[in-house]
């Protein structure tokens, strides 16, 4: 019986978290006989079941509903406001009872009776009405055959694949270092690619369709607007997305509290709409697509949008800017005060919103995740919230690094950016028993993942690499490790309790080396560690930003030592490139110093004769569009920026004057004078164009595409919108129409695939693949 029961209440939760959107559906189109027959169905299989399972609750409840659908059926009654919102609220104790029946608690109190006289046609009892909104989704699909299996078996099917994929990098290793012969090699070959193919299925099963989160939003869609007054049409797009299952519970809110405030701050009522040309009925749009790894909700209504103005005398008010930073922010910096917490544009509290709790609280939750949220607003014409989330939690994109000679894998999400110690380009200083790092400016706290972790003490910084990490809600400091290894996407899975409970781990990992590795969190160690925020207002940074466009524009400056160890700085935007060539390449001919760089002979300037031979001469390679050439230094200190404002020559050459830089003296070139003497090389033909398929997928653009500029490509995205032809074009999945260009298709997977496709972390194989189309393409 107890098997009976537990089967009856899953399928019966199951079906209740479709059946609120099919009857709002319903009362929009009374006419819809399929969907009438579906929630019949429903009620009607309540009813047999729970009188074998002795639920008489149920049964009479079930009944009533199913008594006064059947009326509907036949056409002797006519659904209404009043009569979908009787048959919710049965709907509605029926779901109460099985939560309750699940969890073990006592069943809910109420009189039952109340709920049925108002399926009456007479009944003067009349719970919450309002118009039905008009929710326009995909048609009905045949419903998927499956079968339920406990998720403690699924994360043991996990577990069982990833021990499988260690024994197969065991006897990787075994058979190079036997010399297997090519039989071998191939079955090996086969069995990797059916690995791979399993763990992916096995990953697909903790993939729930996005449909399960957004079932439950037509019904809290009538309720509010009925509750305010209004008419909205809501629309939803995407439902058969697919999304990890925990990912799915975790957005429930964030996606609730968004829907509520488009409804409640965004729609106006009808009357406002009326003289603003709009139609009277609000329209609600809520659409889920996935890009490379992530999922992009987006929830757009055409009402007022977020009166920036308002927001500000608010913010302003609750002392979470000034008056000064006010005058300074641009509208984008204007509309996220809505992040800040306390900030409300809401006239008045109501049981909806008011209070200025939940947006702060939305965004932290998302950022969280590993998440990001964005505004578009347009002030009289509406809002669009666009919502990134991983597509799993299972499977995370993470850095390995190391430190007190052991590997952790911190989340890629988390990392701001990467920067190698060194005298000149960051500053670290002991501030009391705290240390902190200054990068170009920017002061944080330096923390050693050694000393937060207990494994060790580290004296000296030299040498080691710092990992700017950001934990959410303006939570940013200095990870310094030992180094920073390579980027790989991890199967997280909970590691032991006692590990857990440090604070400081999110999980562990069995990478492709058969090592266990723990998977960091960012904001323990933030925890840990004691940092608190940058700033306490979460806009901290948008705010520094604006008042900073108030100054003087800055110049990007690369700074140098030339070859007589002088600090020099030259405009960044006429680098090219920096690279190292052996100083034979470099001769003085017709009467001046000339190098020959990819079979061109560039101007050389930055040093009187030619190196000794056998040594190698870094250059920068500077071009002003049209022309190129070569310019000789010892070593790069930084980037920097710097204001227009200057000493000037005293007289024209090389040094168009001198700036003061960190109490220093630094010689600025003189970039017109170096072109205008040096007689450069016409430019050669234009780099070949890389055409990245996904313009919205993270891996490609931050990447992928640095690699390929490091190259010497240029780099575009489809959709940009230029009417250019790519030489060649690189896709993850589906590539996009691209004309006659090829198209080099990556694969995630090491294990071969017989499709031409190239792994894509194998750098040297993509490169020599984009070269090699490259030059048949321009044969």
């Amino acid at each position: 019986m107890d098997d009976l029961l537990a089967e009856f209440l899953a399928e019966t939760r199951e079906t209740l978290d479709a059946l609120s959107g099919e009857i709002i559906a319903w009362e929009a189109d009374p006419s819809d006989r399929g969907r009438l027959d579906a929630i019949f169905r429903f009620v009607h299989t309540v009813k047999g079941s729970c009188g074998f399972l002795e639920l008489p609750r149920f049964e009479t409840l079930s009944h009533a509903a199913e008594d006064v659908l059947a009326e509907l059926r036949s056409g002797t009654r006519t659904a209404d406001a009043g009569l979908v919102s009787a048959v919710l609220a049965i709907i509605d104790r029926i779901g109460e009872l099985t939560e309750a029946l699940e969890s073990g608690a006592e069943l809910p109190d109420g009189d039952d009776r109340l709920l049925i006289a108002a399926l009456s046609a007479d009944s003067t009892v009349c719970p919450i009405t309002g118009a039905a909104p008009v929710v326009m989704q995909s048609a009905n699909k045949a419903p998927a055959r499956s079968i339920r299996v406990p998720l403690d078996l699924l994360d043991r099917m996990m577990s069982g694949v990833s021990d499988m994929v260690l024994a197969r990098n065991e006897l990787a290793r075994r058979l190079r270092e036997v010399g297997a012969e090519t039989e071998v090699g191939g079955a090996f070959e086969r069995l990797s690619s059916c690995l791979a193919d399993m763990r992916d299925s096995i990953t697909r099963t903790r993939m729930q369709r996005i449909e399960k989160l957004f079932s439950a939003l037509p019904r809290m869609v009538r309720d509010t607007s009925a509750e305010l007054g209004k008419a909205v049409d809501l629309d939803i797009d995407g439902s058969d997305v697919e999304l990890d299952r925990e990912m799915i519970e975790l957005m429930r809110d964030p996606l609730t509290h968004m829907v509520r405030n488009s409804i409640d701050h965004g729609i106006e009522s009808a009357d406002v709409r009326a003289k603003r040309g709009k139609p009277a009925a609000g329209r609600l749009s809520i659409s889920a697509r996935q890009s490379g790894n992530q999922i992009v909700i987006e929830i757009a209504d055409d009402g007022n949008g977020v009166d920036e103005a308002r927001l500000v005398a608010k913010a302003i008010a609750g002392g979470v800017i000034t008056q000064e930073i006010a005058n300074a922010l641009p509208p984008a910096a204007r509309a996220a005060l809505i992040f800040a917490p306390g900030v409300s544009t809401a006239e008045e509290v109501s049981s909806i919103s008011g209070r200025g709790v939940g947006m702060d609280v939305v965004k932290s939750n998302i950022e969280r995740i590993g998440g990001s949220i964005e505004l578009d607003n347009r002030p009289g014409l509406g809002l669009r919230t666009i919502i990134r989330v991983p597509l799993t939690l299972t499977i995370i994109a993470s850095l390995t690094v190391s430190a007190g000679g052991q590997s952790f894998a911190l989340p890629r999400a988390a990392i701001e950016e990467i920067v190698h110690v060194s005298s000149a380009s960051i500053r670290v200083d002991t501030l009391g028993d705290a240390t902190v790092a200054t990068i170009r400016g920017r002061t944080l706290p330096l923390l050693h993942l050694e000393h937060v972790l207990g494994t060790g003490r580290v004296e000296q910084v030299t040498g080691r690499t710092i990992v700017v990490v950001s934990a959410g809600a303006g939570l940013s400091y200095a990870l310094c490790v030992q180094a920073v290894h390579d980027h790989e996407e991890l199967v997280i899975k909970p590691a032991s309790p006692a590990v857990m409970a440090a604070g400081v781990y999110g999980g562990m990992s069995l990478p492709d080396s058969g090592v266990p590795m723990l998977m960091l969190d960012a904001a323990g160690i933030a925890a840990r560690a004691g940092v608190e925020p940058e700033e306490a207002n979460p806009i901290a940074a948008l705010t520094h930003d604006a008042a900073a466009e108030t100054g003087p524009e800055l110049t990007s400056t690369l700074l140098f030592h030339d070859l007589a160890g002088r600090r020099r700085g030259i405009r960044l935007g006429v680098v090219e490139r920096l690279e190292d060539v052996p100083a034979d390449r470099v001769a003085e001919t017709a009467g001046r110093l000339r190098v020959t760089v990819d079979g061109r002979v560039l101007p050389l300037l930055g040093c009187e004769e030619a190196a000794p031979q056998g040594s190698m001469i870094k250059l920068l390679r500077l071009s002003d569009g049209a022309s190129e050439l070569a310019y000789a230094i010892d070593d790069v200190i930084d980037i920097i920026q710097l204001p227009p404002a200057m000493h000037r020559a005293t007289s024209e050459g090389p040094v168009a004057g001198v700036a003061l830089v960190q109490g220093e003296q630094v010689e600025l070139i003189d970039v017109f004078w170096l072109f205008a003497q040096a007689e450069a090389e016409p430019a050669k033909e234009e780099r070949p164009l890389c055409l990245l398929a996904d313009a919205e997928d993270r891996w490609s653009r931050e990447i992928l595409r640095p690699l390929l500029e490091a190259a010497g490509y240029r780099v575009g995205f489809a959709g940009d919108g230029a009417d250019v032809q790519p030489d060649v074009v690189i896709a993850a999945g589906d590539p996009v129409a691209t004309g006659t260009a090829p198209v080099i298709r990556l694969r995630p997977d090491m294990a071969g695939a017989n499709d031409g496709s190239v792994y894509r972390y194998d750098r040297m194989g993509l490169l020599a693949a984009i070269e090699a189309q490259v030059a048949k393409r321009r044969a």
